[in-house]
């Protein structure tokens, strides 16, 4: 049983006038965030004022770079961009939210691949490799934070980087560990409860049940809860409370005994 984890979240989705989520409400909440980087969502206002109030609440920032795709949220996937492309694309945005984040006495930690550009390196070894080495380029200090045993992984372990492994509180698992399409029923979980309760098997046990019942094994030291769904606060404040209720301390995976 873990001592301590990791609460992730997406934040920074917003588009200048236009807001998703309470990303103030969840920066009391988690230990680590990956803010949106302009491609799928995110400008350059809300990324400075996400780097600014991380450094000021001791907040784990990460970059959350995704496929330049405004308008379909970064979730449709594109094929046949070449390796080189792939990795600049990634490189840009993550050098965005280093520039910004260094302007207010902050730095980056880690990098989560948004949507589709992430489902796509979770398989993918051709996608994953180049999102692994674009990381390593914009700085080889950074983690690349993915499902545990992915494409994505194993591509990151390869180029050299540290892996921050994560688990989903409000997404069902497949039986290999790959998460259930959303275009299917029951892949998205909307119920704070019943996250909470996953959650907490999940860092007790080290397990979570699948989407047919059967018993997944995962090793985690993050949890991510996404930032955009309407029960996106309510489920992140009962996943914390259950948690430190048994407790279990929530902090950045920066600052695990075992991390550096």
């Amino acid at each position: 049983m873990a001592d301590c984890i990791d609460l992730n979240s997406d934040l920074g989705e917003g588009f200048g006038k236009y807001t998703l989520g309470d990303d103030e409400a969840m920066l009391d909440i988690v230990s680590s965030v990956n803010v949106a980087c302009g491609f799928h969502a995110g400008d350059p206002d809300i990324m400075a004022h996400l780097a600014e109030r991380t450094k000021q609440k001791g907040i784990a920032l990460g970059a959350h770079p995704g496929f330049r795709d405004l308008h379909g949220f970064g979730r449709r996937e594109i094929y046949g961009i070449p390796a080189s492309e792939l990795e600049n694309l990634v490189i840009y945005q993550i050098g965005a939210l280093q520039a910004l984040a260094r302007s207010h006495g902050q730095q980056l930690s880690h990098v989560r691949a948004h949507g589709a550009l992430g489902n796509l390196s979770d398989s993918d070894s051709e996608i994953a490799a180049p999102l692994a080495r674009a990381v390593y380029k914009a700085d080889p200090h950074l983690a690349l934070m993915t499902l545990p045993g992915c494409s994505a992984d194993v591509a990151a372990t390869e180029a050299g980087l540290k892996v921050a492994r994560q688990a989903f509180a409000d997404r069902a698992y497949n039986d290999d560990g790959s998460l259930v399409s959303r275009r299917l029923e029951g892949a998205v979980i909307s119920d704070p409860s019943a996250a909470a309760e996953r959650v907490i098997r999940l860092v007790q046990e080290g397990t979570v049940k699948t989407i047919t019942g059967n018993k997944l094994i995962l090793d985690a030291r993050t949890i991510c809860v996404h930032g955009d769904s309407p029960a996106a606060i309510a489920m992140a404040e009962s996943i914390r409370t259950r948690l430190e209720n048994e407790g279990i301390e929530i902090r950045p995976f920066t600052e695990h005994d075992d991390w550096n």
